[in-house]
């Protein structure tokens, strides 16, 4: 396992559509297992493919607090099968666009369906924080990010305010 870089805002990477995987294979897996050391490294509670630059369809995921033990999950060409009319605010982070913090609403629960780490089929449905958490990580997947949920003028300062961090900690 390695931790890999994670890509920022705005790399034109992080805007690509990825593509479905063929089979949960033990490169997949590999990607898998470098992507969750990565993501708790950052610290984080998702991280899609793409975010390190590999454009496939895959995310792992922990939503354990810090007092439980670790409860990776796993996501091969995750699909929506189906959602509810209730939305919920939430205030949403991502790794990407590091620091900046704002509501996004996204329904409230949504039925997926996807490969879980030995390649098995999964359908099931998501609700509260794995419901948000499970939509920001596929908007990944389609080159969205959280921010562009957002109005332009919350999303430029995003932007700006990732990039005057670079330059800051570059000098």
């Amino acid at each position: 396992m390695a931790i890999r870089p994670i890509l920022t805002v705005p790399d034109p990477i992080l805007k690509q559509v990825s593509k479905p995987v063929e089979a949960v294979t033990d490169e997949v897996r590999a990607l898998m297992d470098d992507m969750l050391e990565t993501m708790y490294d950052a610290p984080g509670i998702g991280l899609a493919a793409i975010q390190i630059g590999v454009p496939q369809r895959v995310i792992v995921m922990d939503l354990a607090s810090a007092d439980q033990p670790r409860a990776p999950r796993y996501f091969v060409n995750p699909e929506i099968l189906e959602t509810v009319e209730d939305v919920l605010p939430y205030e949403e982070g991502c790794l990407s666009v590091p620091d900046f913090f704002d509501t996004v609403e996204r329904p409230a629960r949504v039925r997926l369906r996807y490969l879980d780490y030995q390649g098995q089929r999964v359908e099931e449905w998501a609700d509260g924080m794995f419901a948000v958490c499970i939509q920001h990580e596929m908007d990944h997947l389609e080159g969205t990010l959280f921010i562009d949920h957002l109005s332009r003028l919350k999303r430029n300062y995003a932007v700006s305010k990732v990039k005057k961090a670079k330059r800051t900690a570059a000098a």
